[in-house]
């Protein structure tokens, strides 16, 4: 076991630091850990700094490989878990006992001690040092520091602080009333492994999960959507479809790991190389569930489908090393199939085509052996094959002794009975007492036909025995056999079970690369990230015409990148494919671009979408906040971070200042400080009116349009500089808003700029008003009151009321 080895390095090389020298009590740390349905939950208190350390529900295998590698790095005194586990949990921990050098104290809770309301109460009930005094909602303030989304870390969470507060850890000698401190939170990532929030995977549409149009066809009713996952999933066995989702969800900063995933990629986007990668990718389809297949042979459950997937997957296990034995062995991949898939594979092939009969197994729906296996099974078989002529004779004979109304017997032959001598049921046979024949004894009757057993039958029972039965039990002690041997090579399985998976994974991404046309990253270890033409990978897959951007980021010039633009110009869709770049270089993926540069971040923070939740309770506004507020206190100088419209949740002049502010922070810090910030936004003011600080670490961007008479026409070619204006209007019309409305909206916009006042247009002005007056005054006396044929309500009614407009 990995971790075994880990801990033994660990132990030996704190045994070399510390030599004769007294050891000092190193400080404690304790994990909870809780992992349900595939996901793992967990967090650890460090009484070193005081600190707290949580990471989100994130998925693992059934070997919790995930955790053994948390356990490896942090190398907890302490782990808290529940009583109420899952079978991979109790394997992982009776596991974790086996191991000689390393020995933690595994603490069990009942399941009520993880519920999910006590843990966010213990959590609002802690000792926080770090809050302000002024917080009196400690909810909303926690949140900006951890995501609530993760049952499973919360639950855990609540456990690990009813362990702190029984053991008293940091505090054993004050005041019962002193709570365990808790000085900071920090997200947990392991070493290696870039953090991607579920934002970022969100907004980013690296994953899309979308209902299926017949839930009857998948358990969950759900299918991937139109994603990266999706275009880039192009497996053939389920195995790779699960690695490669494995891969996404854990993107590396692993040199050596990247490089060996590049290069089997650069070698199958060749297009001379189609062939092969052809062949293999045919051969993959037969790669079966070798993990489910071998947990039946030790339960003795293997069906004759089974033995038909072993074969078709350890046969084409065999043809996949050949043909890779022929291709360049300086790929690492190549090199370690060649070696992996040992000749194991080759004597378990063997060994099932020799003995395993399929088109018997399949006719029979149970397990046989060929010819030529086993003497006396063969033996059996010829005698059971003989035995329909000899039984007719037998039956010829028997007639002869039975009474003449019978014209006709057979003799046959029923499993677990033995043989019978069978007779038609004669029309004065009514009762049972009527079927008993001398020298017969009667078995029963069956469609009409009466069997009987005679002499004869049970001296062929006594001869034959009961041939089906017998054959069938030595075909399963053969069947036995086999498996014990198959078994034994196990481990040469699960080795064709890794190394075909990673295969399929490298494969699909090559192909996606040779269509779609991308290119291979250089990788490095410095600080910059530059890409030269770079395409939204879903995007240009929708639209006839995409129009490709650069993006240069170096080490200390352009790190925060201002983009101005109207309104579907194309901001978000850059902020986008920028960072959708980055995470694809950083599973080890073709990127589509021309050229690309990519220095490892570290983590990929996004505030683009504000994902809101009635079980949290946080408003719009508030989400965003915690949004960025996550990423300015988690990022560090080798992240990526995407903010698009932030502080337009509230109103401008706040959300303006909140702006200025965060971005002023980044611009404050020292160079190597500073992440890749690109941030879009519409607030032109931020930058008219110079609220931002003058440094080379600042680049202004903006998205060319054109104004062609009253229509706006978008060229989405990124400019340095900055947009004069937001073409509201011009993308009002195009959004099909009335003319009259948009008309309307721009009087009381440049009403507005300049300071003037803003008249309601429901309302006549007072010259207007004064206007209609002297009007409604000069037609009244116009009247002659003494003509008698003046009808004066008809005047009013049709000439002067309706003349007089709208009432004021």
């Amino acid at each position: 076991m990995a971790l075994q080895n880990a801990v033994r390095r660990e132990v030996t090389n704190q045994a070399s630091l510390n030599g004769d020298e007294e050891e000092e009590e190193s400080p404690e740390v304790i994990l909870s850990v809780l992992a349900q349905h595939g996901q793992v939950g967990l967090c650890f208190y460090d009484s070193k700094d005081y600190t707290l350390h949580y990471m989100a529900d994130t998925p693992d295998s059934t070997d919790l490989n995930l955790l053994e590698r948390v356990i490896q790095e942090i190398s907890p005194h302490v782990i808290i878990t529940s009583a109420k586990q899952e079978r991979s949990m109790v394997r992982f921990m009776h596991t974790l006992g086996s191991i000689p050098d390393y020995k933690p104290e595994v603490v069990t809770y009942p399941c009520v001690d993880f519920g999910l309301e006590v843990s966010k109460q213990r959590l609002l009930s802690a000792h926080l040092p770090f809050l302000p005094a002024s917080i009196t909602d400690r909810l909303s303030y926690l949140t900006s520091y951890m995501s609530f989304d993760s049952p499973l870390m919360l639950r855990s969470l609540g456990a690990l602080l009813k362990c702190l507060d029984r053991r008293r850890v940091g505090v054993e000698l004050e005041d019962s009333s002193v709570g365990v401190p808790i000085l900071q939170f920090h997200t947990y990532t392991l070493t290696g492994v870039v953090y991607v929030d579920r934002d970022t995977y969100s907004v980013l549409q690296i994953f899309k999960s979308e209902l299926h149009p017949s839930v009857y066809k998948m358990q969950s009713g759900e299918k991937e959507g139109f994603s990266l996952y999706e275009i880039l999933n192009r497996c053939k066995c389920k195995f790779g479809s699960r690695l490669l989702r494995r891969w996404f969800l854990r993107p590396t900063r692993d040199m050596e790991v990247l490089h060996r995933r590049q290069e089997a990629i650069r070698f199958f986007a060749s297009p001379r190389n189609s062939d092969v990668a052809g062949t293999l990718q045919s051969l993959l389809r037969n790669i079966r569930n070798i993990p489910t297949l071998l947990r039946r042979m030790s339960l003795s459950h293997t069906k004759v489908t089974d033995w038909q997937s072993l074969y078709k997957t350890v046969y084409s296990a065999v043809c996949i090393r050949d043909t890779v034995r022929v291709l360049p062995q300086s790929v690492g991949l190549f090199r370690e199939i060649s070696e992996g898939f040992s000749d194991d594979l080759q004597h378990i092939a063997s060994l099932i085509s020799k003995v395993v009969d399929f088109e018997s197994s399949s006719m029979e729906n149970r397990f046989t052996i060929k010819p030529n296996v086993d003497p006396a099974i063969d033996e059996k078989k010829r005698k059971m094959k003989g035995l329909s002529d000899f039984l007719t004779d037998v039956a010829r004979r028997e007639l002869e002794h039975l009474d003449s109304r019978i014209t006709s017997c057979c003799v046959i032959y029923i499993p677990l009975i033995g043989f019978l001598l069978s007779v038609p049921r004669l029309p004065s046979m009514v009762e049972k007492e009527d079927f008993e024949i001398p020298g017969l004894d009667f078995m029963f009757l069956s469609e009409e036909r009466l069997h009987y057993r005679s002499q004869r039958t049970k001296e062929l029972d006594d001869l034959l025995g009961d041939l089906h039965c017998d054959i069938r039990d030595m075909e399963t002690a053969v069947m036995t056999q086999l498996q014990t041997a198959i078994l034994e090579k196990s481990p040469s399985l699960y080795k064709v079970l890794d190394l075909s998976a990673e295969l399929d994974c490298l494969m699909a991404m090559s192909s996606a690369s040779q269509e779609y046309g991308y290119t291979s990253p250089k990788l490095a270890a410095h600080r910059r990230i530059l890409l030269t033409q770079a395409r939204h990978p879903l995007l240009e897959l929708c639209s006839p015409l995409f129009v490709a951007n650069s993006f240069q980021s170096s080490e200390t010039n352009g790190r925060v990148k201002v983009i101005t633009g109207p309104n579907s110009s194309g901001k978000s869709i850059y902020l986008k494919q920028v960072g959708l770049a980055v995470f694809m270089a950083l599973i080890g993926s073709d990127v589509p671009a021309k050229e690309a540069e990519i220095g490892l971040v570290d983590g990929i923070f996004t505030r683009m979408q504000s994902r809101e939740s009635v079980s949290v309770g946080l408003s719009t506004f508030m989400i965003d906040l915690n949004q960025m507020a996550h990423a300015i206190n988690s990022s560090t100088g080798n992240s990526l971070i995407l903010i698009d419209e932030f502080g337009k949740g509230t109103n401008t002049v706040d959300g303006l200042s909140l702006l200025a502010a965060s971005i002023s922070h980044w611009l404050n810090e020292v160079p190597g400080k500073v992440p890749h910030v690109l941030l879009a936004t519409n607030f032109h003011s931020l930058l008219q009116l110079g609220l931002l600080p003058s440094t080379s670490l600042l680049s202004l961007l903006t998205l060319e349009t054109a104004v062609d008479g009253d229509e706006l026409v978008f060229l989405y070619q990124l400019k340095e500089g900055m947009c004069q204006s937001s073409y509201a209007a011009n993308i009002a019309l195009l959004a099909g808003l009335p003319t009259s409305l948009v008309q309307r909206g721009v009087e009381v916009s440049e009403l507005y700029r300049t300071g003037q006042t803003i008249k309601r247009v429901d309302r006549h002005s007072l010259d207007e008003h004064t206007n209609r007056c002297h009007w409604l005054v000069d037609k009244f006396l116009s009247v002659d009151l003494n003509d008698k044929d003046v009808d004066l309500q008809k005047f009013l009614k049709e000439e002067l009321l309706p003349s007089a407009g709208d009432p004021q």
